[in-house]
Parts: C-alpha cells; structure tokens; sequence
C-alpha cells in the first residue's frame, strides 16, 4: 500500500445559483514532503468546519483503482489525482478492506481510520455536475478518513504500513452500508458502536437505530 499523490489545496470561491461559495475541494498535486498535523496538512484547509475537516477528518485518502470505474462511468472525463478533494491518492487501499480504528504508519506520521466520506453539494461543483453525489453514494466508492495520532513528514510514495487492526473489524465499507442499506443489522450496529476510532455522531446515530440510551456523563 502506498501513496500514489499528495493533495492539498485553500479554498476557494466559486458560483452556485448565483452566488458564492467557499469550498476547500479544489486540491492539487505537490511534491516533496509536507507536514501532516492534527487537524491537516500544510498548504491545506477546509473551508466548512462544521462538516468538513476537524480531528476525525484530518486527511481523506481516496483509492486510485476507483478512478477507471469513474473515467468509464462519466464517458472518459479526465480525471487528474485530487479529483475527489482526496489529500492521499492512494494504491492498494481499499474501504472494504480496512477496519475502522486500523492504524497506519505513513512516512513519519500515525494516523488512525475514522470513516467513509458523505459527499456535500461541493463534490457537484468540482465536477461541474450536480449527478455526481448520486453516483457517488450509489457506487460506495467513497474513500476515507484519517485522524492523526502523531504527526509527521508524509509525501508521495510513501508506503502504507498497517500498524494495528481494530479488533471489532467494522469494515468503512460495512458502516457505509448500515448508513445507506443495512439497517437492520443488530450485530453489526452493536460492533460498529463499540469502536472507539468511530466519530461519536456515528455512534450516536447506530446507537438510536438499537434503541440503546446516550452514554452517561
């Protein structure tokens, strides 16, 4: 496993319906090393807090084997690496493969699995087409989070060393399937609500779908 391209990017302003908006999708290629830290990366921002970024979002990575379904899925659009607003372009990770709570060694930096990516509205902007958060939910190619467990130097062909598997072995691509299909899958829900690695609006949401109380405190 490796990184494939280092992405990052400052938002920007950009049109819709007519007026502007900012959006930190827009990401770009660098070389050399950059300085992963807890919230991201040097040289990159997200320009809404409240759903993008923070420590459970610090770095998205996005498997570079998903961009020939996408070119043969938009008619051979070009598709350069970051397309996805991904930071890690990545080979040989992949969501149903990975556990939530794995841990991973990239360059000198440790950083934790944290989720699969729920596009926003400013996924249709980068592509320039409102279909694509469809798509993009229907295909379950949504790639995934990092948050950092210590920070470091990360750069392009960095191997991807597993440093740890979580222990509940909650898939990304199973708690994107209890978000979008599975509901009633009680084992599954009690598992994903025991990983810790997991944001606690995650937690809190598979927790009302078992009709178990918040925790105490």
């Amino acid at each position: 496993m490796k990184i494939i391209s280092l992405n990052v990017g400052r938002p920007r302003l950009v049109v819709r319906d007519g007026r502007p908006v900012s959006t930190g999708i827009f990401k770009k290629p660098v070389a050399g090393r950059v300085m992963l830290r807890t919230l991201n990366l040097d040289g990159d921002r997200q320009a809404d807090l409240a759903v993008h970024g923070g420590p459970f979002k610090a770095a998205y990575a996005y498997p570079s084997e998903h961009y020939a379904f996408w070119r043969e899925e938009l008619d051979g659009a070009e598709l350069p690496w970051g397309m996805f607003g991904e930071n890690f372009t990545t080979e040989g990770l992949e969501e149903a493969a990975v556990n939530i709570g794995d841990r991973f060694r990239i360059g000198t930096a440790e950083v934790t699995v944290t989720g699969p990516r729920m596009p926003c509205y400013k996924l249709g902007l980068k592509f320039g087409r409102e279909d694509i958060v469809k798509r993009f939910l229907a295909s379950g190619r949504t790639g995934l989070y990092f948050s950092v467990r210590r920070e470091g130097e990360v750069g392009a062909g960095d191997e991807i060393e597993l440093v740890a598997r979580d222990e509940h072995h909650v898939t990304v691509a199973d708690i994107f399937r209890l978000y979008t299909r599975d509901e009633g899958d009680v084992e599954m829900l009690r598992r994903a609500v025991a990983v810790e690695a997991l944001p606690e609006s995650w937690r809190e949401r598979f927790r009302r779908r078992l009709g178990e109380p918040p925790p105490a405190g």
